[in-house]
């Protein structure tokens, strides 16, 4: 199975094929301060899964071993990578797939590091549209 995505501008396109190894929620503070949000969903590919198909992408070393990977004109997240942590691997933004349903989320991650308020999310109202 091969899925597409690419960035909010539409410069950097991508490809996966095969399955994901893992699908996890992460809620470690690098990955929320890199995407500005509480957590970031992220699938695991091997690297030969991971195809560039238009654009390019800037690489950021954001702590040692870690590099993330976005696009240079819209800021969008793709890609990270951790050759030390978890070599030969390279994790997709799954939100950047063109249908990111296809690899539902299996766990959360680093939930030692979970913003507190984050717990009890799933008890808030929830609109289909922001209300206004």
């Amino acid at each position: 199975m091969s899925q597409q995505g690419g960035c909010q501008c539409g410069a950097v396109r991508y490809e996966v094929s095969g399955s994901p190894q893992h699908v996890a929620l992460c809620h470690c503070e690098g990955c929320r301060k890199s995407a500005g949000a509480p957590a970031i969903a992220w699938a695991a590919f091997a690297e030969d899964e991971f195809q560039l198909l238009q654009g390019e992408l800037t690489d950021f070393n954001s702590s040692g071993t870690t590099m993330r990977s976005f696009c240079p004109s819209c800021g969008t997240g793709i890609a990270y990578r951790n050759a030390e942590m978890l070599p030969g691997i390279v994790d997709i933004q799954s939100a950047t797939l063109d249908d990111p349903s296809v690899f539902p989320l299996q766990c959360l991650i680093q939930t030692a590091e979970r913003i507190d308020w984050m717990a009890n999310a799933h008890t808030l109202p929830a609109f289909e549209r922001f209300p206004g």
